[in-house]
């Protein structure tokens, strides 16, 4: 089984080819992305209007690239992201992977976009047991439990207020250090003192909700330490702020997600997200899980970051689990709950 993924979520546009090996796992026939992310730099984050016009730019010319690489005039099966994700991006991609579905005549499969996420780790280590998923990312931040990929994943908690790298992208615009945020202050972070400022670790009180972040308050912390540096003259540490707010922000993620596993009894935690290409993250999730005796599993930061190969990683699992094609008319869905894994 051959199957082709579609991503348009945001601002990547994204189109995978993998196939299904008799093991479970998938082999990688193609990857192409197309970001838009330098068109949104000057604006600080993501311009919704001009991530649609990007991907109706680059969907057809990446499509074709993809089949080219893959060797293939058509795949099997047809995936694509419906939700969650950005209106109008969302629109253009299953508006063409239905037609494509449409003209070759194969089914076609409607999938949630963080599912896709936890799904491409099978093409590293192959086969997933029971396991619990931390999703970092500019929107979302998610702990997941996953039994089987082919079935809707549970989810533990998510961010009440602001995600983890969106988080990062707001700190690194506050230090004048440009879009997208979290590369800049990662490299800066390695620079400076993780312990030089104590910021906050919020929702980790002992009445609160036990797998549920929040990042908002360290946000404001950064902003008020900067205001206070400023109205007193003192220079700014960049390199001590980055790596304290780093490290605030790697502390809560990973001791909640290991916490997770722990409560639920599984003993493999998988990182997914473009924010898990966070090196402070990677190493600290590194450390506590061999200190609980729990396998981490951590894509390439390639996989991370939004592709269409995990949406066709995604789709094989779900169609070897024995879920029907999707309708032709199933329309997309901006706030799609992470439960549905398909429709």
């Amino acid at each position: 089984m051959i199957v082709m993924g579609i991503e348009s979520s945001c601002d990547e546009t994204g189109v995978g080819i993998v196939r299904r090996l008799p093991d479970g796992s998938c082999e990688l026939l193609a990857d192409e992305v197309a970001s838009s992310v330098d068109q949104h730099a000057r604006f600080g984050g993501v311009v919704p209007e001009i991530a649609s016009r990007a991907h109706l730019e680059a969907i057809v010319p990446a499509i074709r690239r993809a089949l080219a690489t893959a060797g293939i005039s058509k795949p099997d099966a047809l995936a694509v992201t419906i939700g969650p994700g950005l209106a109008g991006a969302l629109l253009v991609g299953v508006a063409a992977a239905k037609a494509y579905a449409a003209a070759w005549d194969i089914p076609f499969y409607a999938l949630n976009h963080l599912g896709g996420h936890v799904a491409v780790d099978t093409l590293e280590h192959g086969p997933m047991p029971p396991a619990v998923a931390l999703l970092v990312s500019g929107g979302h931040t998610h702990l997941l439990q996953v039994i089987d990929l082919g079935q809707p994943i549970t989810e533990l908690g998510s961010t009440v207020d602001d995600a983890a790298g969106e988080a990062f992208d707001k700190v690194a615009r506050l230090l004048g250090l440009g879009y997208p945020g979290g590369p800049v202050l990662d490299s800066i972070a390695t620079e400076g003192d993780p312990k030089a400022i104590a910021f906050p670790r919020g929702m980790t009180g002992p009445r609160d909700p036990r797998y549920d972040f929040s990042f908002s308050g360290l946000k404001t912390a950064v902003a008020r330490y900067v205001e206070a540096a400023q109205r007193e003259g003192r220079e700014l540490p960049i390199p001590d702020i980055a790596a304290s707010f780093q490290e605030a922000v790697a502390d809560v993620l990973t001791m909640k997600a290991v916490r997770a596993a722990q409560d639920v009894g599984v003993d493999t935690l998988v990182l997914g997200g473009g924010a898990t290409a966070n090196s402070r993250i990677r190493s600290m999730a590194e450390e506590r899980c061999t200190a609980a005796g729990i396998t981490l599993r951590v894509p390439k930061p390639r996989l991370c970051t939004d592709n269409g190969v995990m949406i066709a990683t995604l789709g094989a699992h779900v169609i070897a689990g024995g879920a029907p094609p999707s309708e032709l008319t199933v329309a997309t869905d901006p706030g799609l709950p992470v439960s549905t894994s398909y429709l």
